[in-house]
């Protein structure tokens, strides 16, 4: 019983976020682009792109 509370309270929490498989490619998309707007010159224009590209992923719909 108490198993299929907490997996009725975790799918419950996965749609209130959007759909979750887009999150998981997403998030590391994310940290990678902040890591490498670390570098100097390149490094806001290839977070800026990663971010858009995540962005763009996030809206479709699955």
């Amino acid at each position: 019983m108490k198993f299929c509370k907490l997996l009725l309270l975790a799918s419950m929490l996965s749609m209130l976020n959007g759909c979750l498989f887009t999150k998981v490619v997403t998030v590391p998309m994310r940290l990678g682009g902040a890591a490498l707007s670390i570098i100097p010159v390149a490094g806001n224009s290839a977070h800026d792109a990663i971010d858009e590209t995540a962005e763009i992923i996030d809206e479709v719909p699955i």
